[in-house]
């Protein structure tokens, strides 16, 4: 008899090492996928056509959040940031960076200049339909762009300048759907 109580006893403590085991482990992945989140790398799905052909409506993309940390966007990389208030959004916005600090930007004959030089844009939708600039990039500001030109509410809209510190990541990769999975150019 005493067997079979110590059977049962040492069966509930077991199930019960388990249960606390599953609980462990659950909270721990829990912190840990948060701590990811506000830090390294944060999933985000895209809400309009603007940055087409590159990223489809609804694509989930991969945000790098700790690069800029340790250096400067460069030019035609796909950021996320908040965009200026003066834009009346409060979404975060995924644009391409088409000027930097200091460098002239014009759009003009269907192309973007900077510093009066064409830049070669394999990714865009279209040619740019209208004219814009120039304009000089201020310090510690950037000009973005969408890769859908003509139906992207950009830096040539805006009336005001994206500065740096509301730069939030790198897009890097497209994990969503499963047909467009890749790093992203």
């Amino acid at each position: 008899m005493d067997t079979a109580n110590n059977d049962e006893n040492s069966t509930f403590k077991g199930f019960l090492g388990l249960i606390k085991e599953t609980i462990s482990i659950l909270v721990i992945a829990f912190l840990l996928s948060l701590v990811l989140k506000a830090y390294v790398v944060e999933a985000r799905v895209i809400p309009s056509g603007s940055m087409l052909p590159t990223i489809q409506l609804n694509d989930r993309v991969m945000v790098n959040k700790f690069i800029y940390d340790f250096q400067t966007p460069e030019r035609f990389e796909v950021i996320v940031f908040e965009p200026p208030a003066e834009t009346g959004h409060h979404e975060d916005f995924i644009k391409r960076v088409v000027g930097l600090p200091g460098e002239t930007v014009e759009v003009k004959n269907g192309k973007v200049f900077i510093n009066e030089e064409a830049l070669t844009e394999n990714f865009v939708n279209e040619v740019p339909n209208y004219t814009f600039g120039p304009v000089v990039v201020p310090p510690n500001c950037l000009f973005v762009m969408g890769d859908n030109r003509n139906k992207s509410f950009d830096s040539h809209l805006w009336n005001a300048w994206l500065t740096l510190d509301k730069v939030k990541g790198k897009a890097f990769y497209t994990y969503w759907p499963l047909n467009r999975l890749g790093v992203m150019k």
